[in-house]
């Protein structure tokens, strides 16, 4: 059977009937003259055509909501037009209880009853397994990604296309947006041999795509054998488009990605991971700061001297809560976009890591060389290692990413 799609006509005629979902105020909609309607949106809009007669498990997380912030999960749980039957959490959970690196186990959910199963860390035959028991013939994705290809719920959506397939499932992905637009795809692409939960397949680091645009190419270019796939896009979207541009509200996808501006900065700051420097977390506004004990105002004095498009940095101070360096007054910068549209982000962190390796004598790699399954290959570091300045590094990864380029355009779904 082949894979299907609502058609844009049918989303938009349907979504103009429904009343169902809070409806726009007259100044929202001359703030947002094109509101932009999620999957969800759409789909219930529908009544649920695509999941009529179905037994339907949902993955998703705390960011699977309305537009008047009802989870979605309470919301079909309480519709007789849909059988919802089970709940998978990827990291941090369902409910998002849990911190990096960590889920929420399997347990009944006390607001609906539904049992929820946790995906974290499966894949393969295992997390197909998990399908099977759960009595689901199909299996629903609604997660807000932040357009990094080391945010892992990409790859929760990968690993469970994948299982979906193998344990015979149809999939359904409900559409959301990229907050960070979806106009270009940046930074470098990911070898095989470097492949792990940040990163299954070669993808560029800021993909410039959506859920459904990724499980399009997932699909297309690299699953073993396709799963039955079905996305529910949205409607009002934009590729130019910024989150807040969008009038939805935003849910922390994870508890270190508190606000848009956190994912603006993610896909080039993230990279501090791999370093022994701070990359914000344990303070409020993670992947903005950046430092260690040792850092002065000479790091941030040497990143503004390249007059990097967009962005400029301050020395700051602060003392982390947890993470690197808890309870600990650490120096380095904060970085300031002035410019979204001019900034570059993956230019912007690797900016940063070769001014801070230039600046401070303590600086260093993680022993386990993180960076390189950060940046899915050896070459970030090694040119760094070696001397290379910001230009040298983003010039390396040039072809590869205009074959990624290429590949990519046949899997988009919005202009």
């Amino acid at each position: 059977m082949p894979p299907m799609r609502l058609s844009r006509r049918a989303l938009l005629a349907a979504t103009t009937a429904a009343t169902s979902l809070t409806s726009a105020s007259p100044a929202a909609a001359a703030t947002h003259p094109r509101r932009v309607r999620t999957g969800f949106e759409n789909l219930a809009a529908t009544g649920y055509k695509a999941l009529n007669g179905r037994r339907v498990g949902i993955v998703t997380n705390p960011t699977g909501v309305t537009r008047d912030v009802r989870h979605i999960v309470d919301v079909m749980h309480a519709d007789d037009r849909v059988n919802l039957t089970a709940v998978f959490g990827p990291e941090h959970g369902f409910r998002g209880t849990a911190q990096a690196g960590g889920s929420e186990g399997r347990y009944d959910d006390p607001a609906t009853g539904l049992p929820v199963y946790d995906t974290y860390l499966k894949s393969g035959r295992p997390l197909a397994d998990i399908f099977t028991a759960s009595g689901v013939d199909t299996i629903v994705f609604d997660i807000q990604d932040v357009g990094a290809r080391f945010y892992t719920y990409i790859w929760t959506l990968y690993d469970c296309m994948e299982a979906a397939q193998l344990a015979g499932k149809r999939f359904v992905v409900l559409d959301r947006p990229n907050p960070v637009t979806g106009r270009a795809a940046l930074g470098p692409v990911l070898h095989k041999e470097f492949a792990t939960f940040v990163g299954r397949q070669p993808i560029a680091q800021a993909h410039g795509m959506t859920a459904a645009e990724l499980a399009r190419l997932f699909n297309g270019e690299f699953l073993t054998a396709p799963v039955e796939l079905d996305t529910v896009e949205m409607t009002g979207w934009r590729r130019s488009q910024w989150y807040d541009d969008t009038a939805l509200p935003w849910v922390p996808p994870s508890p270190n990605m508190p606000t848009p501006d956190t994912a603006l900065v993610y896909s080039g700051t993230c990279l501090f991971e791999g370093t022994n420097l701070s990359e914000g977390r344990g303070t409020t506004r993670p992947f903005e700061l950046l430092g260690a004990e040792g850092v002065d105002g000479r790091w941030a004095a040497a990143a503004n001297e390249l007059a990097l498009p967009g962005v400029r940095f301050r020395e700051a101070y602060f003392a982390p809560t947890f993470s690197k360096f808890q309870g600990k007054t650490v120096g380095g910068v904060q970085v300031h976009v002035h410019d979204r549209d001019a900034y570059d982000p993956v230019r912007t962190g690797i900016a940063l890591l070769v001014t801070a390796r230039r600046v401070w004598s303590g600086f260093a790699w993680r022993p386990d060389n993180w960076i390189d399954k950060l940046t899915g290959s050896t070459l970030v570091r090694t040119m760094i290692d070696a001397g290379a300045d910001t230009d040298e590094v983003v010039a390396a990864w040039q072809e590869e990413l205009a074959a990624f380029r290429a590949m990519r355009r046949k899997y988009l779904l919005y202009r």
